[in-house]
């Protein structure tokens, strides 16, 4: 039996569906969403902009915070609490290290745009390959 579901979300209407799937499928389980900020790179302006920042992990929590507030709107329309966190890393490794502590994880196949697809679509590929729980990928 499925007791607690990780929910992984980034801001993208299908991690939205993610998060009614899981919603929908395991209405007695323990679920958690996970946003994660991104690490610093070239490719994400608003990571660096958190690293730069005088209290980082506040930062973090501010980019995150539209992301986790949706989650719990969408929880609240299924009368269900759900757990939040917020990760500051590379979001396949903080998935992936966060996974042994559920029974499963879900998350969407892509993101909005085209590099969101490109992204996020490889970020469900590796959960899938590496997850050490099943994983339920939402499209």
């Amino acid at each position: 039996m499925i007791s607690q579901v990780l929910v992984a979300m980034d801001g993208s209407e299908v991690a939205e569906q993610a998060l009614r799937y899981a919603l929908d499928a395991h209405p007695n389980a323990e679920i958690t969403v996970l946003t994660v900020v991104g690490e610093p790179s070239a490719m994400f302006g608003e990571a660096t902009a958190i690293a730069l920042a005088d209290d980082p992990e506040q930062s973090a929590k501010e980019h995150a915070q539209p992301v986790i507030n949706r989650a719990q709107e969408i929880a609240s329309e299924y009368d269900t609490e759900i757990g939040t966190k917020i990760e500051t890393g590379h979001p396949v490794r903080v998935i992936l290290d966060r996974a042994d502590d559920f029974d499963t994880v879900v998350i969407g196949s892509h993101g909005g745009t085209l590099a969101d697809r490109i992204f996020v679509g490889n970020v469900a590929e590796k959960i899938v390959r590496q997850s050490p729980v099943p994983v339920t990928v939402v499209r």
